[in-house]
């Protein structure tokens, strides 16, 4: 559990900063990280990350339909979070 904890915090903190990276580059027209990369940044448990980042560095708010996908992301993260901390659902499945 303490190593997942740690894997989901990690890569929150990865997506964060490669919003902000990302948002320079684009700045200075230098080339960009490409949007699959950041919506699976933020799919696969870095979705927080990813919205804190949208939002401090505003980068991509506006951006369709670049916010659907990454909404889309956040639920999944809080789907899987439900799952994974839900005796009864993992029991009902058999896990």
């Amino acid at each position: 559990m303490t190593l997942m904890l740690l894997s989901l915090a990690g890569i929150n903190v990865i997506a964060f900063f490669a919003f902000g990276w990302d948002k320079r580059r684009a700045e200075t027209q230098q080339r960009r990280i490409p949007e699959r990369t950041l919506l699976m940044l933020a799919f696969f448990g870095g979705a927080l990350g990813a919205l804190l980042g949208q939002q401090l560095f505003r980068h991509k708010t506006k951006k369709q339909p670049f916010g659907v996908l990454l909404l889309l992301c956040a639920l999944a993260n809080v789907a899987f979070g439900i799952f994974w901390l839900s005796p009864v659902i993992r029991a009902a499945i058999g896990l």
